[in-house]
This record gives structure tokens, C-alpha cells and sequence, in this order.
């Protein structure tokens, strides 16, 4: 009798599971579609300088692909894509604030389009990863690509259709979100790469991939500007 009720108990504590996560899917998939109807943001140029968003895995990877970027300012690390005020590293690395890793790009229009900067980004990364990217797996590495008005929707749509035929309708991972707010990461997560060169996870992980990058696309890098 005592292991029969075992079995009970188990099969009992299975199927609670499965409907949590089942709800917790459920939750997730509404959040997101509630979010792609949302008005974008726009954010205005400044000093002729423009800003876009990216999710791509670990912003600290990210960071350092798009600063060796021609026409790019400044790369920061931060959060975005999520439902809470204030994210923090720890919370939003629990997946329950809805945040992903992002960067905010700052850009000069004139050197580098929106357009390249979109190619930067399923260049850099492993296009069909869902909640991820390498070792880093959570919605909060999910990939997104942030759009600020039709143009850029627009544009992003056609690369994604484009990746599309490459890799097969439906495999391209990236959600395709209305920008509404990034929030600035902590002071030590900026320039992380630079700052710390023989972190294992930056020896093993982000300059790998940072090189793969490079080698793909030599014409956009800053060290291969005219002088």
C-alpha cells in the first residue's frame, strides 16, 4: 500500500508540473503577444547621432561585436523586452521579469544604415537558437531585434525573410519586438570584454565569437577603415 501511494504521489506531483509549466508557456507566449502590439518608442537623434536595440545572448559578447563596428559610438550593455521597472542583473536572470540581455547601439546613420546594423546582428550569432545563445540559455538570452517605427519593422521583416530562406520558414529565432524602454546595466557589466581580457568566459565564449564575426565581415570593421 505505502508504494502504491508513492506512485500516487508522483504521478500526482508530475502532472502538477507539467500543467505549471504548460501555464508558464501559456503566460510567457500572451506576454509576448500582448507586447508586438504595443506603439514603438522612437527614440530622437542626437548630435546626428541614432540609437538601436538588440538582444543576442550574453550582452557581454554583443557589446564587444557591434563597438568593432564602423560607425558606432558606443555599445551598452543593459535589459530590455520585459514587463518590470528597474531590472537588475540577479532578478532578471530568474526569467521572471520578462527581460533579455540587450545592448543599445549608438550610432552615426551617415558611416553605418539601421539596415547593416541588423546584418551585424544574424551575422553574430546562431540564427535558429531558441532562448539562447552558446552556453547561455533563458529567455533572458532569448534573441530580439527592437524596431522604433515602420522603417525599421519593415526592414527587419525582409532580413528575417531573407534568413528565412536560408535556414528554413519558422527556424529564425529573433522575436521582432517594439522598442519601449532599455534599461542601463551596472557600472562593471560595460566594456566587460575590454576590461577583462582572460575571463575565462570572455576567453572562451565572446572573443571566439567576436572573432567569427570579424573573419565573416572584414569590410565593416573599424580596424579596416580608410585612413
Amino acid at each position: 500500500m505505502k508504494k502504491l501511494s508513492i506512485i500516487f504521489l508522483s504521478l500526482a506531483l508530475f502532472s502538477l508540473q507539467g500543467a505549471c509549466q504548460s501555464s508558464n508557456e501559456g503566460n510567457k507566449k500572451a506576454e509576448a503577444e500582448a507586447q508586438a502590439n504595443l506603439t514603438p518608442m522612437e527614440v530622437p537623434a542626437e548630435n546626428g547621432l541614432e540609437r538601436a536595440y538588440f538582444a543576442s545572448g550574453c550582452f557581454w559578447c554583443v557589446e564587444a561585436i557591434y563597438e568593432s563596428v564602423k560607425g558606432v559610438k558606443e555599445s551598452i550593455s543593459g535589459y530590455s523586452g520585459g514587463h518590470s521597472d528597474y531590472p537588475t542583473y540577479e532578478l532578471s536572470n530568474t526569467g521572471r521579469t520578462g527581460h533579455a540581455e540587450a545592448v543599445e547601439i549608438i550610432y552615426d546613420p551617415k558611416v553605418v544604415s539601421f539596415a547593416t546594423l541588423v546584418d551585424v546582428y544574424f551575422g553574430s550569432q546562431n540564427v535558429t537558437q531558441v532562448n539562447g545563445q552558446g552556453p547561455d540559455r533563458g529567455s533572458q538570452y532569448r534573441s530580439i531585434i527592437f524596431y522604433q517605427n515602420d522603417e525599421q519593422k519593415k526592414i527587419i521583416e525582409d532580413k528575417v525573410a531573407e534568413q528565412e530562406k536560408i535556414y528554413g520558414e519558422g527556424k529564425v529565432a529573433a522575436q521582432v519586438l517594439p522598442f519601449q524602454k532599455f534599461w542601463i546595466g551596472e557600472g562593471y557589466h560595460q566594456d566587460f570584454e575590454k576590461r577583462n581580457p582572460n575571463h575565462p568566459y570572455i576567453q572562451n565564449v565572446s572573443i571566439p565569437r567576436l572573432k567569427r564575426f570579424q573573419k565573416m565581415f572584414p569590410h565593416l570593421l573599424k580596424e579596416n577603415e580608410e585612413h
